[in-house]
């Protein structure tokens, strides 16, 4: 490398490697958009950078001779097209330019690749505040979760993949020399290894985290030594068309080949996903949206996949403290970023009984009203709402919220009129409730995405966790939510859920939540049920990248 990243980087890639094994708070870029942490002028920059990039091309990328320029995107703020045009190349011209690549960068050390990667994230947190705008307008996301999921904690995320990533292919010695006794004499070999990466890596991005689910899969294919193709969603491309571009500088700066990681777009009259995913020289895929997809990804042969799909997140309500705290908890993560997100609850089991608060038997009746009041008083809030709901990425989600009405059961409540206070024409949506039978279980057995929440009306908790293990084993999960304050039931919660794969938050008031997971600390899917078969970011997301190879020959006497 030009540059002598290595020992600029080194203690970054120390400490990131540490935290992996401590597992306790951390966080190399910082959460706060605070002046103080990036500057005075930062935001006012960002939203011009931003504004600046609308009706225009995009021409950062240093991928020469695009065959033209395209772009679909829209604002769930504004409901107007942002017009912005991004090149676009075949299918065959981005392997071709990647399989090149390839050959340059799998002859990199990975401690230079590391440190070059670090690097790029440096030169993307220079622009956290323009790819928060970019989030926002195309997600729907409020600002602070666009600041903070696509900037921040995706760069986290993507520096655990790197550390993740260095680490396994350190982790045995280059060579050794290698003797074994016989008797009368020594047999004497010299042996040395290599971790061979297996080749082109494709990620499929999804419209909702276009850049949080994005950089972990194509950090841990860079850092392995493969090249990378990203697949934005065609309704959410900025955010990572800037990521891209900062990483391209940073290879050529280094005089390696930008190629190495590719922005790939659709054109309006070819959707190019199915046509890179079953090419036989892209070796590597992950993919993150909807189960029916990705389940065709998964049955492709040849290729070595990592998925995240749909699950359906369950609550379970046993025994709490103080029943308010809970019912204002679980009502912010029903209404946060509007139900969007891969980790919101959906199915609230409850029994007929009611729930223990303290020494008292608080009726079904009760419990449930104190939730829907929870989440109205949320939803009413004009402080806080339009900053928690954010606004409707996809229309049909809104169709979906409509179609809640055929589920068998009865409504608690219903969806309000939600005015943006600062776009008036936002897509906007408020959560519903509907109390279900537990018989009922092909009203709750699928994933509804969006803010919908169902209450389960169980016999009792022993119902209740044996339903939502159900779900999870059947239909996958990424969340469970439990609230107990009994030590038996906590540990029947605990071996049951792990069984099915799904990872629980007990008792949770205040402001953390069941949607939230730290990188360097929470292990984001499991891979364990039908939600997905990969996780953020266990040893296993970045060993499957590469193969050990080994060599040995005789030893110099």
């Amino acid at each position: 490398m030009k540059l002598n990243l290595v020992d600029k980087h080194q203690a970054t890639l120390d400490t990131a490697v540490r935290a992996l094994h401590a597992r306790t708070f951390f966080a190399h870029y910082p959460e706060n958009p605070s002046p103080e942490v990036y500057g005075e002028n930062a935001d006012k920059e960002g939203r011009a950078k931003y504004a600046a990039f609308l009706n225009q091309k995009f021409e950062e990328l240093l991928q020469e001779d695009p065959g033209g320029w395209v772009g679909q995107e829209e604002s769930p703020y504004e409901q107007q097209a942002l017009g912005i045009k991004y090149p676009y190349f075949s299918p065959e011209t981005l392997v071709a330019r990647a399989e090149e690549a390839y050959h340059q960068w799998r002859k990199v050390k990975p401690v230079d690749r590391a440190a070059l990667l670090v690097e790029s994230l440096e030169r993307m947190k220079t622009r956290f505040f323009e790819i928060a705008y970019a989030t926002m307008h195309t997600t729907g996301q409020a600002y602070m979760m666009s600041f903070q999921a696509s900037g921040p904690h995706a760069a986290d995320r993507a520096l655990e993949a790197i550390a993740s990533g260095l680490e396994e292919q350190t982790r045995f010695p280059e060579a050794t020399e290698w003797e074994k006794p016989m008797g009368k004499y020594n047999i004497k070999l010299s042996k040395s290894w290599r971790a061979v990466p297996k080749g082109i890596g494709l990620v499929i991005g999804c419209s909702t985290f276009p850049t949080w689910n994005s950089v972990p899969g194509m950090y841990a294919n860079l850092v392995t030594g493969n090249p990378v193709i990203i697949k934005s969603h065609p309704k959410a491309v900025l955010p990572m068309a800037i990521v891209v571009a900062e990483v391209q500088k940073v290879l050529q700066e280094n005089g390696l080949n930008p190629n190495i990681c590719q922005l790939a777009v659709d054109a309006d009259e070819r959707l190019i996903t199915k046509e890179l995913a079953e090419h036989p020289k892209v070796k590597l895929i992950d993919y993150t949206g909807g189960s029916d997809f990705g389940n065709y990804i998964e049955g492709l042969k040849g290729k070595t996949v990592f998925t995240e799909k749909t699950g359906v997140n369950s609550i379970i309500l046993d025994s709490v403290e103080d029943l308010d705290k809970v019912a204002q908890n679980l009502a912010f993560s029903v209404n946060l970023y509007s139900g969007q997100m891969c980790t919101a609850p959906q199915n609230f089991f409850i029994p007929e009984n009611g729930v223990k608060v303290g020494n008292e038997q608080v009726p079904y009746e009760t419990v449930v009203q104190k939730i829907a009041d929870a989440v109205t008083g949320l939803v009413n809030n004009p402080k806080a709402a339009p900053h928690i709901l954010g606004a409707i990425q996809n229309p049909a989600t809104l169709e979906r919220v409509k179609d809640a009405a055929t589920i068998k059961g009865r409504q608690v409540l219903s969806t309000c009129d939600f005015s943006h206070p600062v776009f008036e024409k936002a897509r906007t949506c408020t959560p519903v409730i509907y109390e279900v039978d537990a018989t009922e279980k092909e009203s709750y057995s699928r994933e509804l995405f969006g803010p919908i929440m169902l209450i389960i009306k169980t016999k009792d908790t022993e119902q209740s966790i044996e339903l939502a293990k159900e779900m999870a084993m059947q239909y996958g999960a990424i969340s469970c939510g439990a609230y107990t304050l009994d030590a038996d039931t906590k540990e029947k919660i605990m071996d049951e859920m792990g069984l099915a794969g799904t990872p629980v938050s007990f008792n949770l008031t205040g402001g953390i939540y069941v949607n939230q997971n730290a990188s360097f600390s929470d292990f984001h899917v499991t891979g364990g049920n039908p939600a997905g078969n990969a996780s953020f970011t266990n040893p296993e997301f970045v060993v499957k990248r590469f193969t050990w190879v080994g060599f040995r020959e005789p030893a110099m006497s």
